[in-house]
């Protein structure tokens, strides 16, 4: 489980367009969110609240990434339908998920099965997480995120 302080994983992004990127290569600092599913409840709630404070997170210096394992097609439907405005990566092998540990076991109804913990990472100019939200509650958290990522920036 990464902590504050650790490096952040260099793990490849698969994009919407079908091509690949290495974390580094999308800036520093950056906020990295992992949610479940695209259009369920939760996650559309957390990726409309982030879009609505992207221009305030580019003025604050941070990029931001949203991590799920839907497909790009999937990720590209779900962006037009609320008019998104943050990158959505794919992580169809898991292992952007299991480098950040936030595939994990989750219950519901009593039955146990594997899933991604609702997640976010600031990641510091110098490559290392500043801040890690885990068992993120979606109201409110954007909002938290870009303080951190305000105050991360001066300093």
């Amino acid at each position: 489980m990464l902590n504050e302080g650790d490096a952040a994983p260099d793990v490849l992004l698969q994009m919407g367009d079908g091509s690949s990127l290495p974390l580094s290569q999308l800036g520093r600092p950056l906020v990295v969110y992992f949610y479940p599913k695209d259009d369920t409840s939760g996650c559309t709630a957390e990726a409309k609240d982030f879009s609505d404070l992207l221009a305030a997170f580019e003025m604050a210096g941070a990029g931001l990434i949203g991590i799920s394992k839907n497909t790009p097609k999937e990720h590209n439907k779900f962006i037009a339908k609320y008019d998104l405005k943050v990158t959505l990566a794919t992580d169809a092998d898991g292992s952007v998920c299991d480098a950040f540990g936030v595939w994990v076991e989750k219950s519901m109804y009593g039955r146990k099965y594997m899933g991604i913990e609702r997640s976010t990472f600031l990641i510091d100019a110098d490559g290392r997480i500043a801040t890690a939200w885990r068992k993120v509650s979606v109201p409110g958290h954007a909002a938290e995120v870009l303080a951190a990522a305000a105050a991360l920036k001066q300093g």
